[in-house]
């Protein structure tokens, strides 16, 4: 058997990161078993699916790394296939016609919540002759729900899960305009497209016995179904815009990479060992459902900001240049001409050490592309005494003799001009960097002299003199 994952994201919103966690669990579980993972968009709601919605999707799985092995399906397109499958069960006397009028099923369901009963339907037209409706009534075509017994399903996450047949009520699969339902659709696509394991989140477990109603009735093999409990808050809540970012999208704006948030994502709810920071290969040779906790999973933007940072400090450096300066385009009073993209890439060793986001990262950076004379922070302010102006007055005509102008020279020179004038080095350096960025922190000392170049160090010296 060869293993087939799908992932069926409705086309009404953001991706969710609950949604993307599903997504990555049924790319990784089809990759470590020499499966295949297929992606099928729900846009059966036409009224809620934009093309906005699906674009977002895309966008969200290709920028996470994850590709289906075949182009995507859309339900919206195969109404037809699943009308036919509801005939099928009409015509085999496994679901019915039924002709109830809206009013007639409120007023079920108020009568079923004033006995204290479930508001299920009836049954009203199980066992009656389709004959007794007036003549061109609208119908809905209801399954026949097994009421005897119960179904049981052998969950490869949640175990064993048992519910009475009792409580299952004859669902519609197919409502009186022709449209087929959620339940119904879902069902004869993952059969078409030969899912042979349903992977979502437990939110959906009640869906898997109303649907399991259409496997048995049309005598299909079923799937094997997994059950991913759902991620939480750090209180324990529905996460929600309280807690921070929800969806992919937020989470990229923020400035995570897409590597450190599938990294987190797959250890939100699963293990293996004491194994942290796993790389793509490592997750798709590891990765398996009997990992994967049944408890609810709770967010850690922290924990995730770290494994962030650890990705950073990883990270080409050409690569993190690029989003930088994605990210300093259109910032006021930051140039992002090709010298300072240089300056960035130069300097990005020492940059992405002390950034835990992409935002943070460009904020760092932003000061390579100023122009003089800068704003100063107030703690930069307090170095640029008129005693550290003059200091470096002095520094300047150092600096403008260091050859080559490189950061192992400027280190050298300044460790001497320090020693000369009888400074501790910090009593140079903290000035300078003051001068330089108009801020109190930045990568080493001498490798950001060496990053903006002999002409701008000196320019912005000069600047800070004449200010």
């Amino acid at each position: 058997m060869t293993v087939r994952t799908r992932f069926a994201p409705s086309p009404t919103g953001l991706l969710h990161i609950g949604n993307a966690r599903a997504a990555l669990f049924n790319f990784l579980y089809a990759r470590h078993h020499g499966g295949q993972f297929l992606l099928r968009i729900e846009d059966t709601d036409r009224e809620r699916s934009t093309q906005k919605a699906v674009d977002v999707i895309f966008d969200g799985l290709k920028w996470m790394g994850i590709t289906a092995d075949a182009e995507p399906v859309f339900q919206s397109t195969r109404v037809e296939r699943h009308k036919e499958v509801a005939l099928q069960l009409l015509e085999a006397g496994k679901a019915y016609k039924c002709f109830c009028t809206p009013e007639e099923l409120k007023q079920m369901r108020e009568q079923a919540m004033a006995e204290g009963r479930p508001p299920r339907y009836n049954g009203m037209w199980r066992d009656r002759d389709p004959s007794e409706a007036p003549p061109g009534a609208p119908y809905a075509v209801r399954i026949k729900a097994d009421h005897e017994g119960e179904t049981v399903i052998e969950d490869l996450v949640q175990g064993e899960v048992r519910v009475a047949n009792a409580e299952l009520d004859d669902m519609i699969i197919l409502r009186s305009d022709g449209t087929p339902t959620y339940q119904h659709a879902v069902v004869v696509d993952d059969h078409d497209m030969d899912i042979t394991h349903v992977i979502r989140g437990d939110d959906h477990l009640t869906n898997t016995f109303r649907q399991l109603m259409i496997y048995r009735a049309m005598g299909w093999d079923q799937p094997r179904f997994a059950h991913l409990p759902l991620i939480h808050g750090p209180d324990g809540a529905k996460l929600s815009k309280r807690h921070g970012a929800q969806s992919v999208v937020e989470f990229r704006d923020e400035g995570y990479l897409p590597e450190a948030l599938c990294n987190y994502l797959l250890r939100l709810g699963w293990g293996h060992g004491d194994a942290e920071i796993l790389s793509r290969d490592e997750q798709i040779r590891l990765f398996d459902l009997d990992g994967v906790g049944r408890s609810p999973s709770r967010m850690d933007y922290t924990k995730l900001t770290h494994v962030n940072a650890v990705y950073l400090r990883e990270a080409d450096d050409e690569r993190l240049t690029n989003d930088v300066m994605e990210r300093l385009t259109g910032r006021e009073g930051v140039d992002t001409g090709p010298v300072t993209r240089e300056r960035v890439l130069k300097l990005m060793p020492g940059l992405k050490e002390r950034a835990r986001t992409l935002v943070e990262l460009a904020d760092n950076a932003a000061f390579l592309g100023r122009q003089v004379p800068l704003t100063f922070d107030a703690k930069a302010q307090k170095h640029l005494t008129p005693e550290a102006r003059a200091m470096l007055g002095e520094l300047a005509r150092a600096l403008a003799v260091v050859e080559p102008f490189e950061a192992e020279q400027i280190d050298a020179a300044l460790r001497l001009f320090a020693e000369t004038y009888g400074h501790k080095l910090g009593q140079v350096a903290q000035p300078l960097r003051a001068a330089l960025t108009g801020t109190t922190t930045s990568p080493g000392i001498d490798a950001t002299v060496a990053a903006l170049g002999r002409d701008e160090v000196l320019a912005r010296i000069g600047a800070v003199q004449n200010g």
